[in-house]
C-alpha cells in the first residue's frame, strides 16, 4: 500500500513551507521548485533559413534578448543579443541565413528541472537566457537570469530590499541622525 506523502501546497511543495520563511525553506524550494512557472512564454522561433536581419528585426520588434532556431519545430540553435554584438562588431554580412551564426544544439531546460538545476546550468554556462523544451524538444519559453532574481527576492526580500545603493561600501554619515 503506497502511504500519502505530506499535504502539498498549490506550488508542489510540502505545506507549511513559505517562500522567505527560512534559509532550509529555501534550499528545500531550490530543490523542489519547478522552473517553469519562472519563465517567459511564447519565445520567438525562426526556421534555420532566415536571415540574421530578420532575426534582428524580430528581437527589436518584440523586445527580445534572443531567438530560437527550430527545425520542423524542435530547438536546434539559439541566437542572442551576445551573438548579435559580436557580428555587428565584426561587419558580419546580416542576410546570411542564421543557421550560420547561431549557437547550436543550445543548452536548455526541460519543463520538470527544478530552479537548482537552472542556476547550476546558467552559472556554468555563463548564461544569461536558457531555453525551456518539453519532452519532444520543443521550445515552450525562456528563463532568463532576472526571473532567478526575482525567486531570489521573493524568498529573501527584507535582505533584498535594505542592502544599501553599493553594498560594499559604507556610508560616510549616519542616516535617520
Amino acid at each position: 500500500m503506497v502511504q500519502p506523502g505530506p499535504p502539498q501546497t498549490s506550488h508542489g511543495n510540502p505545506a507549511g513551507y513559505r517562500a522567505g520563511s527560512t534559509a532550509m525553506g529555501f534550499l528545500f524550494n531550490l530543490d523542489t521548485d519547478r522552473a517553469a512557472p519562472l519563465y517567459s512564454r511564447h519565445p520567438i522561433n525562426l526556421e534555420p533559413h532566415v536571415a540574421v536581419r530578420e532575426a534582428f528585426r524580430r528581437m527589436n520588434d518584440q523586445g527580445r534578448g534572443a531567438v530560437l532556431i527550430c527545425r520542423a519545430g524542435v530547438l536546434v540553435g539559439i541566437f542572442t543579443e551576445r551573438d548579435a554584438l559580436a557580428l555587428l562588431a565584426d561587419g558580419a554580412d546580416l542576410d546570411v541565413a542564421i543557421e550560420q551564426v547561431m549557437t547550436a544544439n543550445p543548452v536548455a531546460l526541460s519543463e520538470d528541472d527544478t530552479v537548482a538545476t537552472a542556476i547550476a546550468k546558467m552559472s556554468t554556462g555563463g548564461y544569461r537566457r536558457l531555453p525551456i523544451i518539453d519532452s519532444d524538444g520543443r521550445p515552450t519559453g525562456f528563463l532568463k537570469a532576472n526571473s532567478i532574481l526575482h525567486f531570489l527576492v521573493d524568498h529573501f526580500p527584507a535582505t533584498v530590499y535594505n542592502l544599501p545603493p553599493t553594498p560594499h561600501h559604507a556610508t560616510g554619515t549616519r542616516e535617520g541622525a
